[in-house]
């Protein structure tokens, strides 16, 4: 059984421009969901132009938690000498230290390569 519904063309566009109303608001419940759980935070635009403009992300991210080099070196237990040489990328540093900092940062070790 083939049922068929023949609508007019301004009908169709006005489903799909519903359609798409709905998944951006479904998307935007998701979002909020997140920041309100603790899955997500907000990030300042200057922070994410500073990663879009390729500063160092262990800089960035230490910068946004507020903390100093020294600080985050005793938060990872990671040599402070070692975090500045990869912020300056003289050092891309180990699975094992960016890790260990990715955990001290509250982020993912993605957000640090």
């Amino acid at each position: 059984m083939n049922d068929m519904i023949t609508i007019s063309k301004a009908e169709y566009e006005a489903l799909c421009t519903a359609a798409e109303d709905l998944a951006d608001l479904k998307a935007y419940d998701m979002a909020s969901s997140m920041l309100l759980n603790g899955d997500e935070e907000l990030i300042s635009s200057e922070f994410v132009n500073r990663l879009l403009n390729g500063d160092n992300p262990l800089k960035v991210y230490r910068e946004i938690r507020g903390h100093t080099q020294a600080q985050l070196a005793k938060l990872a237990d990671v040599n402070r000498t070692t975090i500045g040489e990869i912020e300056i990328g003289r050092k891309q540093g180990s699975v094992a230290t960016l890790g260990r900092l990715a955990t001290a940062l509250n982020i993912t070790i993605d957000d640090l390569v």
